[in-house]
């Protein structure tokens, strides 16, 4: 396993179209590793693969610390509700806005063996599986951001 560097917002790969996985190779086991790794180090709750610089259909998502959440080929079947929150980015270091989502979503993916299953959350899963799955289409969430962007402390531990 290993630290990948995450791409900073103005990265041209931030802003494409993933490809679906056909097939979990060793190649793509090694990613989703590298993935969690690199999550954990930068304490993300999520991370999409363009953010490490390839262009897959791949996001994992951890929001307890715990309990890691792996998605391939992840679509969003369902929504309800709205919450309104701070949310912050790998991809955007130091940056926080205000962004509205789903209160709920539930999403179709293929887990590490290509077997499909559904995933329900709310509150900050949902929004972490939105803000993840957009990044698979080319999207940051600053798009979304309702007035201004600000500065977030870093917070030593």
């Amino acid at each position: 396993m290993a630290i990948r560097n995450i791409r900073i917002m103005g990265d041209p790969i931030l802003e494409k179209v993933c490809k679906e996985i056909k097939e979990v190779t060793p190649r793509i086991k090694e990613l989703i590793e590298d993935m969690l790794e690199t999550m954990y180090d930068a304490n993300g709750v999520g991370l999409a693969a363009p953010q490490v610089g390839v262009l897959k259909r791949i996001v994992v998502i951890d929001v307890t610390g715990e309990d890691p959440i792996v998605l391939i080929n992840p679509r969003i079947l369902e929504t309800s509700g709205e919450q309104t929150g701070g949310e912050g980015c790998l991809s955007l270091p130091g940056k926080s806005g205000t962004v509205t989502r789903p209160n709920y979503v539930k999403v179709k993916a293929y887990d590490r063996d290509m077997k499909p299953f559904e995933i329900e959350g709310t509150e900050l899963l949902a929004r972490a599986f939105c803000h993840e799955i957009d990044h698979l289409d080319g999207h940051m969430y600053v798009e979304k951001v309702e007035g201004e962007l600000t500065d977030v402390e870093e917070v030593e531990e």
